[in-house]
């Protein structure tokens, strides 16, 4: 098949089991014939779903395993009980070989942050993995990472951070100078630790693809401010955590208000078209697939719970950045913002220079 885009699928780790991934697959299938699925987890179990999905099944292989990664396994279990043997490992060991062009999970974050990073490791010049989530905004999408790989973080990280957001970001939003901006307490310059301040520097005047914006508050991400909103990852999980709940809090909240009199009943009627429209732009599954940035490979984690709508979204997002080749866009920016320091990068040799780094500390 003609460019032809391979996409490993841990079917098994998720909160909804087979049934959500499979028909999720299925469903992005329908949108996209060039896709080809290398489904990873209990043969018995994935054979009996596919029997019922055809053209899914023509345009897959089942890759059986007979361990699968608990959503309650710490990371370090799972690494020591499911290394080279679970679902979750042997669909990322197959973008390592070059088999797929992505992995997909709902599995366990940090297990799967965990072996994603042993199995593919990071690309040079690349300290920490970041998970990058889409948000809707009042204007459209924003890119926000980290969303929790990384507590606490350094300078140096969130400038790789910004980088790494506005590869993504040229790939998504089809802008070659993609907004960038850093989570802060204050839009001011002097606000925000040392840390912060250093990176706001770097990135202003780093000469990258990018448009740095300057400091962005929390309400700042919902108003679609930037295309690219950097964080460290405890603030950009609660970030996110709280605004899922405030998603979930207007809704109970308007759902209650038009039940509570026969007048509100006869209002609903009158505005249900519009609160359609309001509750696909809330919707998690349409903003679904957490994508782990600065590995040498495309892992995106799916939301555990999400049902086959949002497994269809998270696979469109993973075969876009597939067929977009994320990772080489992120190679190449790093090559250029560090010609003149330290590394130099392609996708067969690394040539090392001893120059400084940019906090000139030699790395």
């Amino acid at each position: 098949m003609a460019n032809k885009i391979v996409i490993a699928l841990d079917v098994m780790s998720g909160e909804a089991g087979a049934e959500a991934a499979l028909e999720g697959a299925n469903i992005s299938l329908g949108k996209n014939p060039n896709l080809y699925f290398k489904l990873y987890g209990d043969e018995v179990v994935i054979g009996q779903y596919l029997a019922n999905l055809p053209k899914l099944k023509q345009q897959s292989s089942i890759h059986h395993t007979d361990f699968i990664v608990s959503m309650t396994m710490k990371p370090s279990q799972a690494l020591r009980k499911g290394r080279k043997v679970s679902s979750m490992w042997q669909a990322i060991a197959s973008v390592r070989d070059g088999e797929a062009g992505g992995a997909l999970s709902a599995g366990n974050t940090g297990a799967l942050m965990a072996m994603a990073s042993i199995c593919l490791r990071t690309l040079r010049r690349i300290d920490r993995t970041a998970i990058a989530a889409i948000w809707p905004t009042l204007k459209g999408r924003t890119i926000v990472l980290d969303m929790g790989a990384n507590l606490h973080v350094s300078a140096q990280n969130l400038v790789e951070f910004g980088f790494m957001g506005a590869a993504m970001a040229r790939i998504i939003f089809k802008t070659k100078t993609p907004k960038v901006g850093i989570l802060n307490i204050g839009e001011e310059e002097m606000k925000g630790n040392e840390d912060l301040k250093e990176a706001a520097s770097v990135l202003r005047d780093s000469g990258m693809p990018l448009d740095y914006i300057g400091f962005v508050e929390g309400d700042g991400i919902s108003k679609g401010l930037a295309d690219v909103v950097v964080t460290e990852g405890f603030a950009g999980n609660i970030a996110l955590k709280t605004a899922e709940g405030t998603a979930r809090q207007m809704g109970t909240l308007l759902r209650d208000a038009f039940k509570s009199s026969w007048l509100s009943r006869l209002g609903y009627l009158l505005v249900a078209p519009s609160l359609k429209i309001l509750r696909k732009n809330l919707d998690p599954n349409n903003s679904n697939g957490g994508v782990f940035l600065g590995l040498k490979g495309i892992v995106i984690k799916c939301h555990g719970s999400s049902d086959s709508l949002g497994f269809a979204h998270a696979i469109d997002l993973t075969a876009s950045m597939i067929k977009n080749d994320l990772v080489n866009e992120i190679r190449n920016d790093l090559n250029v913002y560090y010609k003149d320091h330290d590394v130099i990068e392609d996708q067969k040799a690394t040539v090392t220079k001893k120059v400084p780094a940019m906090n000139n500390k030699e790395v």
